[in-house]
């Protein structure tokens, strides 16, 4: 299960009490974007794991989670493949190994504090 260390994020949802935003999961697995590697919580969208590396930003950004908006696409591989294509990163569960390559703008603003590659970081 999770570390003490990571994040603990919960939603209130109706009456049924306080639930976990993230998916169950047992470990966290490598997966680069734009060339910088971060762990994330497997068995979890795209877009809930950039939630968990930024979630004092993500969850305030203009995602729909629904796939209507479109703000959260990326270009990106699995492990396993040659070329990059286009996910929807509110619907595509990450994988060990992903890379992405290209974020939409409002991604990009969204983690741009995680993204920055300065010395010493």
């Amino acid at each position: 299960m999770s570390k003490s260390s990571e994040p603990q994020i919960t939603e209130v949802v109706g009456t049924s009490g306080t639930t976990q935003v993230f998916r169950p999961y047992e470990r966290l697995v490598h997966i680069k974007v734009l060339g910088k590697t971060f762990e994330v919580p497997e068995k979890n969208t795209i877009l809930r794991c950039f939630q968990y590396i930024s979630p004092e930003t993500i969850p305030y950004g203009r995602f729909c989670w629904n796939q209507d908006c479109q703000y959260c696409r990326v270009t990106g591989k699995l492990a396993d493949e040659e070329e990059a294509h286009e996910l929807l990163s509110c619907k595509f569960l990450v994988s060990a190994g992903m890379e992405i390559t290209e974020i939409s703008p409002e991604l990009k603003y969204c983690l741009q504090k995680k993204l920055d590659k300065k010395p010493g970081k």
